[in-house]
């Protein structure tokens, strides 16, 4: 996983996007906004990228992308009904005019050095939602701090790849 990869792999999203004529939205905890950070770096990325929420606080994920408190009672910050919850929050965020945006990626899990709340260093799960419905990736990554959202920076690109080549 490089740079210059994830640069490549962001430039083919955006035309993509763009080509299709859809938007998209992004809710991120904890790769605070590096996932975003790629997107906007392409040129054009304005024409379909309408923003994202850094969720970082768990409390967050509820009051602005819709997690309901139950799920988060029941499973803590980092489960798939979460990020799913995340994706799907983050699209009606973004809403302009009354329309949601018409994807939303999220990212949540753990980084360490440290668990959180029962879940493991490493443990990320990765969500895309659209109008047909969400997608969830878990993943168990290893390494540091900086390598784990990386890795998860990545894979959310990977996943976002995979839901709109399915789409065509």
């Amino acid at each position: 996983m490089t740079a210059a990869g994830d640069a490549a792999i962001a430039s083919r999203l955006v035309a993509r996007l763009t080509a299709e004529g859809r938007s998209l939205a992004v809710a991120e905890s904890l790769t605070g906004g590096a996932v975003l950070a790629e997107l906007v770096s392409v040129p054009g990325a304005s024409l379909v990228v309408r923003g994202g929420v850094v969720a970082y606080d768990t409390a967050l994920k509820e009051s602005l992308l819709g997690v309901p408190r139950g799920v988060l009672e029941a499973n803590g910050p980092v489960h798939p009904e979460v990020a799913s919850a995340m994706a799907e929050g983050v699209r009606t965020a973004a809403a302009i005019g009354g329309h949601p945006a018409d994807l939303g990626l999220a990212t949540t899990g753990v980084a360490g050095p440290d668990p959180q709340a029962g879940a493991p260093v490493g443990l990320v799960y990765i969500a895309v939602a659209d109008a047909a419905g969400t997608t969830v990736r878990e993943h168990r990554f290893a390494g540091d701090r900086a390598t784990i959202r990386a890795q998860a920076a990545r894979a959310a690109l990977d996943l976002l790849d995979a839901v709109l080549s399915r789409s065509r």
